[in-house]
């Protein structure tokens, strides 16, 4: 399914004049062949095109600069079929500013043993070819993505597809708009950061709009629109009966449609791919907005509590990331642990704002006090999420550099029932465990805010980083604290020798 219809990648082959023009025929011919096989497939989310074979420093460079000059072009896919000297790609990859992967295969699957002979050799050099071109990217200091295997494979094409929905989503990165409402909580250090840095190294653009600005939008919401979507809440949610027609608290819900219908004109209006507020900066509104931010979140936009725009942008980035194809992705906070030494577990879960996206069963729509904010009480969805394996992802300002840290969990179903606890969650088991998962986070100076997601991995995220030249750390099932101690003062060394 092409989920990103408007972009594409680029399938682009290196070759050499050496073995004559009938051989370039056949390497074109291959290689249109492949791009149009992998174009086909369903898996791959935006189009597969084929471009050319270059053979020259001068098509390199020139195709090369098209790439970066084409606003539809996300990436390249960049296959050597023959030996390819790999002095000719130097101008080229330095001047290209796409990401790239290198898929090292070749046309044929097998070795044609009985009928092997030398034409076929000269033909078939991706072997040595890649090696040549894996040379000199690792000699520039280029981070790229190396796929190993016949094209025709699943596992190739898995990877090939993950790795454009990585690329798509950086594409989409350069030039996102975080509007926030207001400023960050006061006094605390981790949901602020650097916005010039954030645009320069991310391409993601933050500013901040007062309070009145939004009210303004909300209060020149139609009362057409609070009544369809009222009718909406109804259908899709199992509604509290004070929050219905006859209900008491019926106004309360119409409150929240208003506040998500002026939330949803003002950042359609400034093209606006994801949002933070604050419950200490919303004067003018009349309840905090849970049920409007979750269900934008299910609508792709990006949200960070408390004015952080970090973890809004990150958001948004990891679900463009699963575009079409999310079993769950959203805004998270660790919440609470339970410490039983049988099952310690971590309870996530926010005052407000968990995107219904996550949800086990279809949510209850429900109204509960909220003991912060001064506000009236809130609408909210509360539910379970599901059990899964899982990431939290971190974006964090290290002061000299951004740090990208994710760790694996796996979602469960709570042990009990929670009747109590008015708000939407999920419980998960911490890699490799809580008592080193969570000190390797704290070590790590991780937020208390991160993207949850059941559709994006690890490995989804490290080709993030290296597309942003971010550094990145991992938790996993494999993670030992002294070895990890050690990454981190090597992470020192490495991107203080970068300058970044």
């Amino acid at each position: 399914m092409k989920v990103y219809q408007e972009k594409e990648v680029w399938f682009v082959t290196g070759s050499q004049h050496l073995y004559g023009e009938e051989v370039l025929k056949t390497v074109a011919q291959h290689s249109q062949l492949i791009a149009e096989s992998l174009d086909a497939d369903n898996r791959m989310p935006c189009k597969i095109t084929f471009k050319e074979v270059v053979t020259t420093p001068d098509s390199i460079f020139e195709v090369c600069s098209a790439a970066n000059h084409d606003a539809n072009c996300i990436g390249l896919v960049l296959w050597m079929h023959t030996f390819s000297p790999a002095k000719m790609w130097i101008r080229g990859l330095n001047a290209l500013n796409k990401p790239f992967c290198h898929l090292h295969t070749q046309f044929n699957r097998d070795i044609p043993w009985g009928t092997i002979d030398m034409d076929f050799m000269n033909l078939n050099q991706s072997a040595h070819g890649g090696r040549e071109f894996g040379h000199i990217c690792a000699r520039l200091g280029i981070e790229r993505k190396v796929i190993v295997g016949h094209w025709e494979q699943d596992d190739v094409r898995d990877d090939l597809s993950k790795w454009i929905r990585v690329a798509a989503t950086w594409a989409e990165f350069q030039g996102m708009k975080v509007v926030r409402f207001g400023d960050n909580m006061r006094q605390v250090s981790v949901t602020c950061g650097d916005k010039v840095e954030a645009e320069i190294v991310l391409g993601v653009s933050v500013n901040t709009h007062g309070i009145g600005d939004l009210v303004g939008v909300i209060n020149d919401v139609a009362k057409s629109e609070i009544d369809d979507l009222v009718a909406t809440y109804a259908t899709e949610y199992d509604l509290a009966p004070e929050l219905g027609i006859q209900g008491d608290r019926h106004e309360s819900l119409r409150e929240a449609a208003k506040i998500e219908l002026g939330l949803r004109h003002f950042l359609k209006q400034g093209d606006f791919a994801a949002y933070t507020d604050t419950f200490e900066d919303l004067h003018g509104m009349k309840q905090l907005p849970g049920l409007p931010t979750q269900r934008l979140m299910a609508d792709g936009y990006g949200f960070g509590a408390e004015g952080d725009w970090k973890h809004a942008a990150l958001l948004r980035a990891v679900k463009y990331m699963a575009l079409g194809n999310d079993k769950g992705t959203s805004f998270m906070e660790d919440y609470t642990y339970h410490l039983d030494p049988a099952g310690p577990r971590c309870l996530g879960s926010h005052m407000l704002e968990i995107c219904p996206s996550i949800a086990e069963s279809k949510p209850k729509c429900e109204i509960h006090p909220l003991g912060i904010g001064g506000k009236e009480d809130p609408v909210r969805l509360v539910f379970d999420g599901k059990s899964g394996p899982a990431i939290n992802v971190s974006l964090v300002d290290m002061g000299t550099r951004f740090r990208l840290l994710v760790n694996n969990v796996e979602a469960m179903k709570p042990n009990e029932d929670l009747p109590n606890l008015p708000v939407a969650r999920v419980l998960w088991d911490v890699k490799p465990s809580l008592k080193d998962g969570a000190a390797a986070w704290i070590l790590a100076g991780g937020a208390h805010h991160t993207a949850f997601s059941y559709s994006v991995t690890a490995e989804d995220m490290a080709d993030f980083a290296e597309m942003a030249g971010i550094e990145l750390l991992v938790i996993d099932e494999n993670t030992d604290l002294r070895s990890f101690k050690q990454e981190m003062r090597w992470n020192e060394a490495t991107y203080g020798l970068r300058g970044i």
